[in-house]
């Protein structure tokens, strides 16, 4: 990777001969409590940030040294990896997984007694355009739109009581990657590496996957108040090549040997401007990203190479942009990544207001075979016992269709946002396979059996991973946080 030799423009080094001109800049708030009071008040902060670190067996200065060395769990964990299949937009729960036989007996009716508010105006019911059959011992009922999936639905264990607060994309998306709708907080996969770390040194953590990027951009994989190291690394599954998929990742100028020893250099030059700065998770994270890039030359490229897959496997993925990104996952779990989200596209695309009937047949086909391909794959390896593979989006759809816009030329062919109730499921990692919980009402309008919250999804994530969500916290402007906030509860009949 191209690394320049010239560091930060705000480090200075030490020299005896020379003033310190670094005081005329403005001092950061360590700086300022360093400098100020003969030193006391950088004593308060260090006792302060001694237990920042609340992670299993990491606390204080030893973490942040070390933010993505291996940790032990809680207790024995089910899962070690996550593949977050992130189909943003909101799929219609009533045209994938969960079949309404009264909403076809009542196309077309209004719903008495139902006002449900929704982001947009709704008009009469509307049955599936899609047909559903039952699949494997277990007699799942899928849709065509998914109909691969039916060679691996005995692994699949569908939630369809998913609920979550707002029918809007942007908090909706929030509260299922950061668990709140409207706060800077951090992902899922950053709390994950935090309590974790991860097996492979040479490879990020926590790994986004998307052709393009969704809404919301990089706040869907921050690191929050954690410290950056923990922040997702995103790659951009457009492109083909490896050398473009991931930029400057080989220096046309420099053999290993030599960016070693300009590393070196660097980090020396950065670890002393941090010996008098400690505790500031920025500064560490810029140190550690230089030594993650570097070492990401070893083994990235190899890791992001789907070319390398035998001719068999690579026709069961498919040749499209979901079939290489799928496989990329499964590669970069194989290598040790520790969470994995996989995002279906640029901006929404499942966003289906007008035309579900096309829209979703096109998405879906687009992503049916791979994510087949994925479960197979993963367990003639060996590989889906310990890796928890999530699918679904931040919300669902509306059993009644959604009257067009003024002005507009569309006609009433689509489904409005339904935070209410909807579907996602989960295989291997620990979870019952051929497994269906809870239960949305007899339209698919609102979760009313086994209900589950986003926070009781995360908690539930956490546990398979052997970490307790209510022991998971980060110490920040003097209070614990935790990815559940005060919410969250195991749901322990879906466990295996």
């Amino acid at each position: 990777m191209n690394l320049p030799l010239l560091i930060d423009s705000k480090l200075k080094v030490p020299n005896a001969m020379q003033p310190d001109h670094s005081i005329l800049q403005r001092p950061s708030r360590r700086e300022f409590l360093r400098r100020g009071g003969m030193g006391f008040g950088s004593l308060g902060l260090a006792s302060l940030l001694a237990d920042e670190w609340m992670c299993p067996a990491a606390t204080g200065a030893e973490a942040i040294a070390q933010p993505m060395r291996l940790r032990e769990p809680h207790f024995p964990a089910r899962a070690k990896h996550v593949i977050h299949l992130f189909m943003n937009g909101g799929p219609s729960h009533v045209d994938t997984f969960d079949p309404k036989p009264e909403l076809t007996k009542r196309h077309g009716q209004t719903m008495e007694g139902k006002d449900f508010r929704t982001e947009r105006k709704t008009g009469s019911l509307m049955k599936s355009p899609y047909s559903f059959a039952k699949y494997g011992e277990s007699g799942l009922e899928i849709s065509e739109l998914f109909s691969e999936l039916g060679e691996v639905a005995d692994e699949l264990c569908v939630i369809r009581s998913m609920h979550t607060d707002v029918p809007n994309h942007e908090p909706s998306l929030s509260m299922m990657n950061c668990g709140t709708i409207n706060l800077v907080r951090p992902s899922v996969g950053a709390w994950v590496t935090y309590g974790l770390g991860t097996e492979n040194q040479n490879l990020p953590g926590f790994v986004a996957l998307c052709p393009g990027l969704p809404i919301k951009r990089v706040q869907n994989w921050q690191s929050g108040f954690l410290p950056g190291t923990f922040q997702g690394v995103h790659l951009d599954t457009k492109q083909t090549e490896v050398d473009k998929l991931l930029d400057n990742i080989r220096n046309p100028w420099l053999g290993r040997e030599g960016q070693r020893r300009q590393v070196d250099l660097l980090q020396q030059f950065n670890r002393r401007h941090a010996e008098q700065r400690a505790g500031d998770g920025e500064l560490e994270a810029r140190i550690h990203s230089y030594e993650l890039a570097f070492q990401m030359q070893m083994e990235a490229p190899e890791a992001l190479d789907i070319n390398q897959e035998p001719e068999h496997i690579r026709q069961m993925y498919g040749d499209t942009v979901q079939a290489r990104q799928i496989l990329i996952a499964r590669r970069l779990i194989e290598r040790g990544v520790r969470y994995v989200q996989v995002y279906h596209g640029d901006g929404q695309p499942w966003d289906n207001h007008e035309n579900i009937e096309n829209g979703h047949r096109r998405l879906a086909k687009e992503c049916s075979q791979p994510i087949a391909a994925l479960l197979k794959d993963l367990k003639q390896r060996g590989l889906l016992d310990d890796t928890l593979v999530i699918w679904g989006g931040e919300f669902g759809r509306t059993p009644a269709v959604e009257i067009p816009m003024p002005g507009s030329n569309g006609s009433p062919s689509g489904r409005d946002h339904n935070h209410y109730g909807f579907t996602m499921w989960m295989a291997g990692g620990g979870v019952k396979g051929g497994h269906v919980h809870g239960a949305t009402d007899e339209v698919g309008y609102q979760a009313v059996e086994g209900r589950m919250h986003v926070h009781d999804l995360h908690a539930t994530i956490l546990h398979l991973l052997g970490l307790d969500h209510e022991r998971l916290t980060y110490r920040f402007s003097g209070r614990d946080f935790r990815l559940t906030d005060v919410h969250g509860n195991v749901n322990h009949d879906i466990i295996a």
